[in-house]
């Protein structure tokens, strides 16, 4: 199970009732935060959600609407005694950006470790998911990420017990876990009791650039697709252009083309104070598109 909730959903500036880039997203014990604008901490409090289990950070480029809340949400991590190291993962130059917004934040009690995106795309594992950056269209090097949630499959007692493996090793067996019987000494691997793989759980993050063959090859089949819809008005596709931005009708064509799910809109320009006056048109090309508001959130679960 994946918690996704869009914590702003801004592009440039702050407005009253948008705040800038930022999304929550919770997998087990874990929370994954994917950029980090202006008033992440405040959205975050609104919703009720916990910064502590936040333990991985992505930051897609380092333009300030997408990095500025970093350094007071180290601070309040730093001031809520956190001791767990904590992990930010962006594009190359990321150690010297974090340390150089650090001179506000110079004394915190746990580990910052930033991890440099070295390929075009590029795969981590961690906190008991998969997560893959890669590399998008905008005006400086920037990155969209994908996070997948695998699940083995289908755990079969009939065949534990056939196998005669001991009550006690079906939990870690069920987990994936390879392990040996200390009475018998006997070994037992997870496709002894295992069937095939189940599908698992995908969501898709891209914001600040234009279509590109990246993204609907690493959107495909998405439960979920966050994409930036900066413009709605067809006069602003020169802007989005020279800007490397995304219209909404554009961000509905790649949800379409990469057989998502769902598309939630999001990024909107200072400019686009009723994004959903678009729904219409949008629709059009992709039905099961939403217009992201802040704190907004869903549930992503394993289909049975």
């Amino acid at each position: 199970m994946i918690d996704v909730c869009l914590l702003g959903c801004g592009g440039m500036m702050p407005l009253p009732w948008r705040h800038l880039t930022s999304l929550i997203a919770r997998v087990g014990g874990s929370s994954l935060l994917i950029d980090c604008g202006e008033g992440t901490q405040i959205a975050l409090r609104k919703k009720g959600w916990s910064f502590k289990p936040i333990d991985v950070i992505c930051i897609t480029h380092f333009h300030g609407d997408h990095i500025g809340g970093l350094p007071g949400l180290l601070l309040t991590m730093g001031n809520a005694e956190r001791t767990s190291p904590l992990t930010i993962i962006g594009p190359r130059g990321l150690g010297r950006v974090v340390n150089s917004l650090r001179v506000i934040a110079p004394e915190l009690p746990f580990e910052v470790r930033c991890v440099e995106i070295e390929q075009p795309e590029q795969e981590f594992s961690m906190n008991g998911y998969r997560l893959k950056a890669f590399r998008v269209n905008h005006r400086v090097v920037c990155y969209g990420y994908t996070l997948m949630l695998d699940r083995a499959g289908k755990f079969d007692p009939q065949r534990a017990k056939d196998a005669g493996i001991p009550l006690k090793l079906w939990n870690p067996l069920q987990k994936g876990n390879t392990v040996t019987d200390p009475e018998s000494g006997r070994t037992f691997t997870p496709d002894m009791v295992l069937g095939g793989q189940r599908k698992g759980l995908k969501l898709t993050y891209v914001t600040d650039t234009r279509p590109t063959a990246s993204i609907p090859e690493n959107a495909s089949g998405s439960d979920l697709f966050i994409c930036e819809g900066m413009y709605g008005d067809p006069e602003k596709y020169a802007n989005a252009k020279e800007h490397r931005h995304m219209m909404i009708d554009e961000a509905a064509a790649i949800a379409h083309d990469a057989g998502v799910k769902e598309l939630w809109l999001t990024h909107y320009s200072p400019s686009l104070t009723h994004p959903e006056e678009y729904e219409d048109h949008v629709k059009k090309i992709f039905e099961n598109t939403v217009f992201g508001r802040d704190g907004m959130s869903c549930e992503l679960g394993f289909e049975d």
